[in-house]
């Protein structure tokens, strides 16, 4: 099930009350390009990719956890009946679908760990899922941030970016510009977006 839009942005007004952070903004902003998007595509419901964009990032409603947030986000949103939201929460830290590939702390219970990886392994990827992790990585607090410089920016933070994970993310950009035919920051209005104004 897709909660519907009034409810998902209730959902994070409620995130947000229990745990406030830019996490807020990132959210909103991954939202609009995620719906900018799927318009673009044509072959994508821009209201469905609105709500997974929105809600990727749910779990972050039970504090500051790095990995924790996506089997929070996961486990969330499965008990209350969002399956498909559920995936996203999981899906969109794993470009490549490997745990291995996850950049920050792995601040997780070996249940939880467990959970992610079983989850990840049975995953089949599809475009809502492709296209929320394009969005995560070019949605910023502030707006729409350009893809290679925030890469940069975790690389700086982290000391790291493993290559893979990197080459994953520039080919969902490729990917998308191609079912578009159209650059992917003209379409999510880089240079006018703010979040704080939505």
């Amino acid at each position: 099930m897709i909660p519907s839009r009034e409810k998902a942005e209730q959902l994070l007004q409620e995130g947000l009350r229990q745990n406030p952070g830019p996490w807020g903004d990132h959210s909103k902003t991954a939202a609009h390009c995620a719906e900018k998007i799927a318009a673009a595509c044509g072959d994508l419901d821009p209201e469905k990719a609105y709500v997974l964009g929105l809600l990727h990032d749910i779990g972050r409603t039970f504090g500051v956890r790095h990995l924790g947030h996506v089997s929070d986000g996961y486990s969330y949103m499965k008990k209350i009946g969002c399956d498909e939201v559920a995936k996203v929460c999981l899906t969109h830290s794993f470009a490549t679908q490997t745990l291995e590939e996850y950049i920050g702390k792995y601040d997780v219970s070996e249940d939880e760990l467990s959970l992610i990886r079983t989850e990840l392994e049975k995953s089949v990827y599809d475009d809502y899922d492709r296209l929320v992790q394009l969005c995560d990585s070019i949605a910023g607090a502030e707006g729409v941030l350009d893809i290679e410089e925030r890469m940069l920016d975790v690389k700086r933070r982290y000391g790291f970016y493993p290559q893979e994970k990197w080459d994953a993310h520039i080919g969902l950009r490729r990917y998308f510009e191609e079912k578009m035919g159209r650059d992917v920051y003209e379409v999510c209005e880089k240079e006018t977006y703010d979040p704080k104004k939505c």
